[in-house]
Order: structure tokens, then sequence, then C-alpha cells
């Protein structure tokens, strides 16, 4: 999995799902405790989804602790300019006219994708 996929989003949430996920996987390993090979399988994965999941909680709580930095070192009259309406509509306006010209492509559905690959053969 690519690190930058892992660290989008919510980290939070990430290490939420990571650490369920450990947690299984150690009551997994414990079940079939008596198979040698699935145990040690088991617990490996069980530590790697434990890792993340604590490596990720880690790096919220030190993305929560930048962000807080950062805004108390903004003066309160320009966090209020940043994050008024008019500021967010000029800045989405600017965007579009910027990026107006190069539109995405619309996301084909599954059937459209197959008839593209079934017709390039």
């Amino acid at each position: 999995m690519a690190l930058q996929r892992l660290l989008r989003g919510d980290p939070s949430k990430s290490s939420k799902v990571y650490l369920a996920i450990g947690l299984l996987s150690l009551v997994k390993a414990i079940a079939v405790r008596n198979d040698r090979d699935r145990f040690r399988r088991e617990i490996v994965d069980a530590g790697l989804f434990l890792g993340v999941g604590f490596a990720l909680r880690r790096f919220s709580r030190v993305k929560a602790q930048k962000r807080r930095e950062l805004e108390s070192q903004i003066p309160d009259w320009a966090a209020d300019v940043i994050r008024s309406e008019a500021t967010s509509t000029g800045l989405q306006t600017i965007a579009k006219r910027h990026l107006g010209s190069r539109s995405e492509p619309e996301p084909k559905t599954v059937r459209e994708r197959a008839r593209s690959v079934f017709s390039n053969r």
C-alpha cells in the first residue's frame, strides 16, 4: 500500500480500522494456535496491522498538534478572512476559471470498461 494513500483522509479513522483488523487477526491467531504455520502468519499479520494502527494514531496526534500550533500563530482577523464565504467562493471561481479547459473525464461504468476492453482485442 502506498504511503500517500495511507496518510490521505483522516488518519485517526484509518488507525481505528487498522487496530480493529489487528485485533481480529490476534483473535484468529489464538483460535488457530495449534497449527504452527497459520499461528505464525496470523501473529505476523496482527503485529503489522497493530503497528500501522498505532503509527497512524501517533501521526494523527502530531498532525493535530501542528495544526493547533499553526492556527495559534495566525492573527484572528486573518483566520476569519480565510474562513469567510466570500473567500471560499472567490477561490472556487478562480480554480474553475483556471481548470475549466482541463475538465476530468466522466468515470466509466463497469459495463463501458468491459466493452472497451473487448472491443480493443
